[in-house]
């Protein structure tokens, strides 16, 4: 072989090396993590929805052991965090109500969003009152308004739940003497203790699951017109972020939940470990459930 042969043969080699380095390279970055790329995940969840909080500490925990960097970004309502799964700066949501409760939310981005599956079945919403409150049903509260200061203790004001008893429940229930009032879930949370506390009437916005039902003596008024029906909780993600990622997509879609191994999730994020402690209690609870991370493990990994 000649002298300038070779060194063609070598350039060839060169150009060739260098153009599967950038096909390598061609993978936006929605898609890095699954092209050997930095493995990014941004899961998004409302602060104080520990149904969304519980369940993103478990799917940051899996993630992480398996090389991901994964982001959690708190939002204090549900708008903005819809709006950034529209736009990819939120990847996942662990815990969406979109069947009733986010539906509105759904309509508006959900063009850009991927129903992954259901994690949880049979969600409820509803109005509950403490177990001393002799009422048991929403009806019987149209006579009894002056009882509970003509006021129905509320969550956040763009909360789904919220809308469906202000424009559902009221006046399907003639509740006009109520007026239903707004701050947080953690508000309402606190006003709820404080009456109990001093055995006093109130009325309040719940759902399940949450930790609240076990930790409060509360009971859920019966809803004859099922104004408040049952859905099922699903794991949503970005259509960009689930085309570029399914990897990440099938750990999603494996992602089940009892009530029994949700409560006691539930349980060891608000009681066990207390607040800004969630990755502690998730890694706690997936050592108590190693079915579930086997699961999870196995779909992502593959």
């Amino acid at each position: 072989m000649t002298k300038r042969k070779h060194i063609a043969l070598r350039g060839v080699a060169v150009m060739a090396a260098l153009l599967l380095g950038l096909a390598g390279c061609s993978t936006g970055s929605s898609g890095e993590s699954e092209a050997g790329g930095d493995k990014n995940v941004t899961l998004g969840a409302v602060d104080g929805w520990t149904d969304m909080t519980s369940t993103t500490a478990v799917l940051k925990a899996v993630l992480e052991q398996n090389g991901y960097t994964v982001k959690v970004t708190k939002l204090s309502d549900n708008t903005p965090l819809y709006a950034g799964l529209e736009s990819n700066d939120i990847n996942v949501l662990s815990s969406s109500w979109m069947e009733r409760t986010h539906k509105d939310y759904w309509i508006r981005y959900g063009n850009k969003i991927e129903d992954v599956g259901v994690w949880y079945q049979g969600a409820q919403n509803f109005l509950a009152v403490p177990d001393y409150v002799d009422v048991k049903s929403i009806p019987e509260l149209a006579s009894k308004a002056g009882e509970f200061n003509n006021t129905i203790t509320g969550i956040e004001p763009g909360a789904g739940l919220t809308q469906t008893t202000q424009k559902a429940t009221i006046p399907a229930y003639d509740l006009q003497d109520f007026k239903l009032v707004t701050s947080s879930t953690a508000a309402m949370l606190t006003e709820l203790k404080t009456k109990i506390d001093a055995k006093e009437p109130i009325v309040v916005t719940l759902w399940k699951p949450f930790w609240a039902n076990q930790t409060f003596p509360v009971r859920a008024l019966e809803d004859p017109k099922n104004v408040y029906k049952p859905e099922n909780l699903h794991t949503v993600a970005n259509k960009e972020f689930a085309a570029a990622n399914p990897k990440v997509v099938e750990m999603l879609a494996a992602f089940k939940l009892t009530d029994e191994q949700f409560a006691a999730l539930e349980d060891s994020v608000v009681n066990e470990f207390g607040q800004d402690k969630e990755d502690e209690a998730a890694k706690a609870w997936l050592e108590k459930n190693p079915d579930v991370k086997d699961t999870l493990t196995k779909a992502l990994t593959g």
